[in-house]
């Protein structure tokens, strides 16, 4: 039996702080219409000393479970794509696995950059799809103001911070996930990175005092890259998903530039309203963005069951990627008096719940075969 990956729940977690131009200008030599002109951003959102990375991807991944009737127990595999993780190690997942209480769940964190959620999502789907596992969470989330230096303008103005959230659900009848591409070239990967802190230049006195540990950016040659991949990743992922450019709902792109969208809506023949974008008012949240982007989309009743979507982004690496999916009727547990019912309507589900136990009992005979004669 064919199985496929749903995209059943979403959620998204940004701060409360927000960083205006305004505010810019009084830190860094900007100002609003500079800045306005040059990104299309207004605000970003800036994390306060209690919100982490981890913290904002477990209101996310919480956001995206609820309302589906999966508890964080029956959740298979949880992955974090992020390039501002808690830390080097542990995982930031496995943080988010443990305060989340997903007590079943393998977790690991993903980097390509601001295209790690494409990637994310398409490795959770490939799992889900061969039947290894039933049911992921894939996240992402940034902190990236603390990796930005504020007296740097060509950064300082660009980067926010949030968490967005995708429940995946393996189904049996067709949608979900469709098609996918992932891209690299490393040999872009100097025109943006973070270069000290790694094995390669671990940190010293002196990286510090070079402010070796902020992002750092070539900015005109990042957006040549970013306005030729764009538009042929979008097309590429379309026709491997057997559809034409016409057959898309929308595009969810990658916020990293206003400018960006609009050159990569001119090379697909599309108006711009067919692309989200809020980038005004988030900035560049990296792996976060297009889980946000989707999240707003959704409540502003842009995205219905039925659409057609493409996601698409870039980032450092250099990385780049598309993922088609179409959004099908997310399924509910049945209700019995207004109550949740134990006996849920998914296959899937079932056959989750059957694994479970054939693994719990499999635990049970190791441990009954292992314990000493009396």
């Amino acid at each position: 039996m064919t199985r496929y990956a749903h995209i059943t729940g979403w959620g998204m977690a940004v701060p409360e702080r927000v960083l205006t131009n305004q505010d810019l200008e009084k830190i860094v030599n900007t100002n609003d219409g500079w800045i306005l002109d040059r990104t299309g951003i207004r605000e970003r959102r800036i994390a306060s000393k209690t919100d982490t990375t981890a913290s904002l991807a477990t209101q996310a991944a919480l956001r995206a479970l609820h309302g589906t009737g999966v508890a964080a127990s029956e959740v298979d595999l949880i992955i974090v794509a992020t390039c501002s993780p808690e830390h080097l190690f542990p995982a930031t997942a496995s943080i988010v696995q443990d305060q989340i209480g997903a007590s079943q769940a393998g977790a690991f964190d993903l980097l390509a950059a601001c295209t790690g959620f494409i990637f994310a999502l398409n490795m959770a789907a490939q799992a889900v799809r061969s039947g290894s596992i039933d049911t992921a969470l894939v996240i992402g989330s940034e902190t990236l103001s603390r990796l930005v230096n504020y007296q740097d303008r060509s950064t300082a103005i660009l980067f926010g911070d949030g968490a967005g959230a995708f429940l995946i659900e393996g189904r049996d009848w067709p949608g979900g996930v469709l098609s996918s591409v992932m891209r690299s070239d490393g040999s872009g990967g100097e025109l943006l990175s973070i270069p000290a802190g790694g094995s390669y230049m671990p940190t010293t006195l002196e990286t510090v005092r070079e402010n070796m540990h902020y992002i750092q950016m070539n900015g005109r040659e990042v957006f040549r890259f970013a306005t030729r991949v764009m538009a042929s990743a979008t097309r590429e992922v379309i026709e491997e998903a057997g559809m034409r450019v016409e057959d898309i709902s929308l595009v969810i792109p990658h916020q990293a530039n206003l400018r960006i969208i609009e050159a990569a809506a001119r090379g697909l023949k599309l108006p711009l309203d067919r692309f989200v974008i809020n980038i005004e008012r988030y900035g560049n949240t990296s792996t976060a963005s297009i889980p946000i982007a989707f999240c707003e989309a959704w409540d502003q009743g842009r995205i219905r069951t039925g659409d057609n979507l493409v996601l698409v982004g870039f980032g450092a690496g250099l990385t780049w990627g598309a993922l088609a999916m179409t959004l099908t009727e997310r399924e509910r547990p049945l209700k019995v008096d207004g109550r949740r019912s134990t006996l849920l309507v998914s296959r899937a589900r079932l056959r989750s719940i059957g694994r479970r136990i054939g693994r719990r009992l499999d635990s049970l005979i190791f441990r009954t075969s292992s314990r000493p004669p009396d």
